[in-house]
């Protein structure tokens, strides 16, 4: 599991309780009996058999684009071809290539009005930016919402664009585009940054400047900590024609470029010279995700994602292996036993009537590069056509802060986008696993913000229904001491069968899973 930039997360837990064995409970009559047949290939044995090989020494901590999770793409290819899986592309074509860069804090000045401004001073950027431009289109919020626009009859095609943090409000307090006291969306910055950027690129501007003072300091931590680390921060590579400018300023800047902008939002030109001047080193990274599917009998074009990610932290500086047998070889496992269940199915003639996708992503640790990639730059079947997506990260042990039946297992999202996956989850889990399921971080106010540190948020924002299944962290998590000793192979194998009956009842239902909420 990727670690939050900006949370700040005291992990001070206990490790591994005793083991005690979870038996199935009795299975009840079912429409869908035909599944449990082939969850009961999901075993113990065969998961620890794989675990203590893909969490082995050999691998080397998988880290991202090095030889270790190069050998860890070509595991997971032959077990597929062993088990007889296609190939997601075709042919033997079981990877996707995920280009990755590793860039050092840039260094560089913008200069406004023949005054120079030094970036991790008073603005600050993660990307090289180099125009320049006779005016800077001030757009106050740079929303774009059904109630609000600041982009209303403004041209912003090539220019540079100031906008800021937060959203409006009436005269008696109460926000325009809620119509309450509560804010929306444009409040949360880890949701509306990503979608103010969106907006001024796709209305065709060359860059924005970003003000946000309360959290500037964030930011400027988040900087310093890559100017201090010398081997670089890792990021999706872009395409050579996208020089899209991003530049976060601090209250100082912001007043130079617009005296008013604290009290004002109404869009203008301000009659600015300013020019950007920064450059960046970066190496070249090459990664690929791994991906196969059994295509479905009677309704091939739509896709149901399983996914977990395939690497891990590496090797640390004084040589220990980061194994990484939970994080997530767990998952990695418990998705190689899930297919070959279906795998199974099919050569029994009750292959699943949509289409199944087994999607190991690359790149989670570094900021869920693989799903991002597949998600916003290539995916391999087209996402409107994607009717959910179960990832699992971490689902090998227990949480030993969490009190109850250690028959359990946390479950993000369901309930997100989906009243029909999660009900479709509760049902599977009611009929077959007899799982606790643990909705603690399902919680919008969950400090931790684990709904958006795995690789299904990349399909939650694209209003597709995730689960994610997790098991919580624990003292091992990111060290060289979670290792495939420590696994609880009894319950990886309970939740395992969970996914997949979860999985059946999606791909084999008459009708696609609804989209009937709202991403908040």
């Amino acid at each position: 599991m990727k670690k939050i930039i900006f949370a700040v997360c005291v992990l001070s837990i206990s490790c591994n309780s005793s083991r005690k064995t979870v038996t199935e409970s009795k299975e009840t009559t079912s429409t869908n009996s035909n599944a449990s047949i082939y969850a009961k290939s999901i075993t113990e044995a065969e998961l620890k058999t794989y675990l203590y090989t893909y969490a082995s020494d050999e691998f080397e901590g998988r880290e991202t684009g090095q030889p270790g999770q190069k050998k860890a793409a070509a595991y997971l290819k032959e077990a597929y071809i062993k088990m007889g899986v296609p190939a997601a592309k075709g042919g033997k074509n079981y990877f996707q290539n995920v280009p990755l860069e590793i860039k050092k804090a840039p260094k560089g000045f913008i200069t406004i009005d023949n005054n120079k401004y030094v970036v991790g001073e008073d603005f600050l950027t993660f990307s090289v930016a180099n125009d320049s431009f006779s005016e800077i289109i001030y757009a106050g919020y740079g929303i774009v919402d059904n109630a609000y626009s600041d982009y209303k009859n403004l041209d912003i095609k090539g220019k540079i664009v100031l906008i800021k943090s937060g959203e409006p409000k009436l005269e008696n307090g109460s926000y325009v585009i809620s119509g309450s006291t509560k804010t929306s969306v444009w409040s949360d910055p880890s949701k509306a940054n990503e979608k103010r950027m969106k907006i001024a690129k796709e209305k065709g501007a060359k860059g924005v400047i970003y003000y946000d003072q309360q959290n500037y300091s964030r930011y400027l931590s988040y900087f310093n900590r890559m100017k201090s680390n010398a081997n670089g921060r890792m990021s999706l590579k872009k395409a050579t024609t996208d020089n899209f400018i991003t530049v976060y300023i601090n209250s100082k800047l912001a007043i130079a470029l617009n005296s008013s902008i604290d009290k004002e939002a109404t869009s203008k030109t301000l009659a600015t010279e300013i020019t950007f001047n920064v450059t960046s080193d970066s190496q070249d990274i090459n990664s690929e995700n791994v991906a196969a599917i059994i295509k479905g009998s009677e309704k091939p074009n739509e896709y149901l994602i399983i996914s977990s990610h395939l690497d891990h932290i590496g090797i640390s500086k004084n040589g220990e292996i980061n194994n990484g047998a939970d994080d997530d070889g767990s998952g990695t496992v418990a998705l190689l036993e899930i297919a070959q269940a279906f795998k199974k199915a099919a050569d029994a003639g009750n292959g699943p009537k949509r289409s199944i996708v087994f999607l190991h992503v690359t790149g989670e640790e570094k900021g869920l590069f693989g799903s991002q990639y597949y998600t916003d730059i290539e995916p391999i079947f087209p996402l409107e056509q994607t009717v959910a997506n179960l990832n699992i990260d971490m689902v090998g042990r227990i949480d030993p802060k969490r009190e109850g039946d250690r028959n359990y297992i946390y479950l993000i999202g369901s309930d997100k986008l989906s009243t029909d996956l999660h009900n479709i989850s509760e049902k599977a889990n009611s009929e077959y696993t007899k799982i606790e399921l643990d909705y603690k971080f399902n919680d919008e106010n969950d400090p931790n913000r684990f709904y958006y540190r795995s690789d299904h948020y990349n399909f939650a924002k694209n209003n597709i229904p995730v689960i994610f299944y997790f098991n919580g962290t624990h003292d091992d998590y990111h060290r060289p001491s979670d290792t495939a000793d420590k696994i609880n192979y009894d319950l990886l194998e309970n939740r395992s069968r969970l996914i997949f009956y979860t999985a059946w009842d999606v791909a084999n239902r008459k009708d696609r899973v609804a989209v009937d909420k709202v991403a908040k």
